[in-house]
């Protein structure tokens, strides 16, 4: 199949993707660029269809990838249409619609000694998808998004994972209503704190932990802090107050592996 005009229909619908409101909708997003792309063919995400540019055709690793996911529908169109689906200033000539993977929370619940993710209010689209990056890459068994985060599907929030979005699961839900629930199952919940009178360093992240983090401007919000089991800080020798909820994310997780795996 081939579209050249961003005027089509089916061309209008996929670039609304391009609002939150519209990917709640229709329980899609789009994912930009190669190498998005790859990962999500890898990952045997749930793609619907894959769009590519007429002028430079279809990506060399996408089809030696897409030869073991058959399942995604592949469309031809203008650099006009890429430019109208597409946030970037310079696009990629791919992007694909995948619809929604439908992780449950209370999989995470069942990880026994497992490592979760959880953000309150983490507002920036960065530092959400590095965070979510960075869980990945540490080994974590999950993400959750609470209210006033950003939108996991947006794209620069996609852009920002790498690619990790599609090796874990991350799911959002009501942290009034979750968080007592990781109690109830044993799960230490963990937070940083200016307050706190714990060192990360001398921490115990071995055992089944729930790590917190609050917005860039204010941190955990009142009703998850009262939630903590353990409120710890960073030590920090310079003359910096606090550091970026991504970095600080990056250390805790980083020194939860390092018990976890290069401790024993």
């Amino acid at each position: 199949m081939e579209i050249i005009s961003p005027q089509n229909v089916r061309v209008k619908e996929w670039a609304q993707l391009l609002e939150k409101k519209h990917r709640d909708k229709q329980q899609r997003y789009i994912v930009e660029g190669i190498h998005l792309v790859l990962e999500a063919l890898k990952s045997r995400a749930e793609i619907e269809f894959i769009a590519y540019s007429l002028d430079h055709g279809i990506p060399a690793e996408l089809a030696q990838a897409s030869a073991d996911n058959d399942a995604s529908e592949w469309i031809g169109v203008s650099d006009a249409v890429i430019a109208k689906c597409t946030e970037t200033k310079s696009p990629q000539p791919v992007f694909a619609v995948l619809r929604k993977p439908r992780s449950r929370i209370e999989d995470l619940l069942e990880l026994g000694n497992g490592l979760v993710v959880v953000l309150d209010g983490v507002q920036d689209p960065g530092n959400v998808g590095t965070i979510i990056r960075t869980a990945d890459a540490a080994g974590a068994g999950g993400v959750i998004v609470g209210a006033g985060c950003a939108d996991i599907y947006s794209p620069k929030t996609i852009r920002s994972t790498m690619g990790s979005l599609f090796h874990l699961p991350i799911v959002s839900g009501d942290l009034a209503e979750v968080l007592p629930q990781a109690k109830a199952k044993g799960f230490r919940l963990a937070g940083t704190s200016l307050q706190a009178a714990k060192v990360c360093y001398e921490y115990d992240f071995t055992g089944p932990t729930w790590l917190l983090f609050g917005s860039e401007a204010s941190g955990l919000s009142a009703p998850v802090q009262a939630l903590l089991d353990d409120a710890l800080i960073i030590p920090m020798k310079g003359q910096s107050e606090s550091l970026n909820v991504a970095m600080a994310a990056s250390v805790l997780l980083y020194e939860a592996l390092r018990q976890r795996e290069y401790s024993k």
